[in-house]
């Protein structure tokens, strides 16, 4: 059996920044065990979420560059994401639209459950492919 593990944004970071060396050569060691189907790496959405929000705020990545180095993470052979497609689609809003991951996660959701957004956030308003619903 394939050991599985859950993985912590702390290990997405070392991999994407490179910093602290040696827990980045650690994380990318554990990558190339995933890729040779040795282990199975499972990333949650509120994990990229976290990871991506760390990149842009404490690493001052911008945040196209930021969704696009989370997604080619989370593309890799042997990193299983929940909700995938939900995620990647949030990472492409991410790339073409000034918002936070949270908006973008839900955009992608509602747009493919083609239900509207309840939100007072006219952020939402940029995305084309969704309704939002403002409360009165």
């Amino acid at each position: 059996m394939t050991t599985r593990y859950l993985v912590d944004t702390n290990v997405l970071l070392r991999f994407l920044t490179g910093q602290p060396l040696n827990q980045a050569e650690a994380t990318k060691k554990l990558l190339e065990d995933a890729a040779a189907g040795e282990v199975v790496l499972e990333v949650s959405p509120v994990i990229a979420a976290e990871a991506y929000y760390t990149l842009t705020s404490f690493y001052e990545i911008p945040r196209a560059e930021a969704a696009r180095k989370i997604a080619a993470l989370l593309r890799r052979r042997g990193v299983k994401v929940s909700d995938s497609v939900q995620v990647f689609d949030a990472l492409d809003r991410l790339q073409r639209t000034n918002v936070g991951f949270a908006d973008a996660f839900l955009a992608a959701g509602a747009a493919m459950e083609s239900v509207s957004v309840a939100s007072f956030d006219r952020d939402l308003d940029r995305f084309d492919d969704i309704e939002r619903f403002e409360p009165k």
